[in-house]
């Protein structure tokens, strides 16, 4: 199969974006600064809708496959915002109990890709829940940048406990082996990490471009963990070898992997202009190996 091309941006442009979209310029900086990356005819508000999510582009299995069961679901979260929202994927074939899998969305809330995200999972025969952290506020609006808005406006603490009490509800139910997994993406990577952290019966941690937990944490770690990050994500790949040297330290089973030319977000193919395809497709892969080998227990 031929290798999707990789972003015809600058990876100074790339890098604004992701300024944008981490909620530290608003959208007017951003286009303020985008004008010097403005060449050819083509203006900054164009290069705004360029790389804006596409999310009919990104979608791989679609909401109406037949191989699923797809619900919303409500999950009381006492230490939380009270209750959290989330999206559960169960293959339709299934047969007895299923190990889990947590998907925790970016800081945008629960959008169609972490929920096409949730159906990758369940084709590969796992259930997965994906929570809308945003729940509190009202849910995932239907557009990122809104979205992005209404994150800010979350107690961090109490939505990580929405996070925690979701966990430990997949784990609970009667169709779950009692094995669970976590993945997540930016935001939600860091919270795969302190999920780790937090839950010593949690089976496995995958976090891309995630931040890592405190070093005095990682003692606390007993699941498996699988980190991805980008080579030109710098902040969070220069980090990631103190991380590995703690993990090693603590002996936790761990492995992890920076791909070169790859962004942040680079496993996001609705947004074109930030995914790599190959490292994308490998860091899937290995995903799914991971869970296998430790939530589902293939060897």
């Amino acid at each position: 199969m031929e290798e999707k091309k990789q972003s015809k941006f600058p990876p100074e442009l790339i890098e604004l974006y992701n300024l944008h979209i981490h909620g530290e310029i608003d959208r007017r900086e951003f286009l303020e600064r985008a004008k010097q990356f403005a060449v050819g005819g083509i203006t900054a508000t164009a290069l705004w809708e360029m790389l804006k999510p596409n999310y009919a582009l990104g979608q791989q299995v679609p909401e109406s496959d037949k191989r699923l069961k797809t619900e919303t679901v409500s999950v009381p979260s006492p230490q939380g915002n009270g209750t959290i929202k989330g999206y559960l994927v169960r293959p339709a074939s299934a047969t007895g109990k299923l190990p889990g899998i947590l998907v925790v969305h970016e800081n945008r809330g629960l959008n169609p890709h972490i929920k096409d995200i949730a159906r990758r999972l369940g084709v590969a025969n796992f259930m997965a829940l994906a929570p809308d952290g945003l729940t509190s506020v009202g849910g995932y609006p239907g557009d990122d940048e809104a979205g992005g808005q209404l994150f800010g406006k979350v107690d961090r603490n109490k939505m990580t406990e929405d996070f925690v009490a979701a966990a430990n509800w997949l784990k609970s139910r009667p169709d779950c082996t009692g094995k669970i997994g976590v993945t997540g993406f930016c935001f939600g990577g860091g919270i795969a990490n302190t999920l780790a952290v937090r839950m010593p019966d949690l089976a496995a941690a995958v976090p891309f471009y995630g931040g890592a937990p405190a070093a005095a944490d990682v003692p606390k770690i007993k699941a498996a963990v699988l980190v991805h990050h980008g080579a030109l994500d710098t902040r969070l790949a220069e980090a990631w070898p103190a991380y590995d040297e703690a993990l090693k330290a603590n002996k936790v089973p761990h492995e992890g992997y920076v791909y070169p030319g790859a962004v942040h977000g680079f496993n996001n193919d609705a947004t074109p202009e930030r995914y790599n395809e190959a490292a994308a497709k490998l860091a899937w892969q290995r995903t799914i190996d991971w869970f296998n080998k430790y939530v589902r227990g293939q060897s």
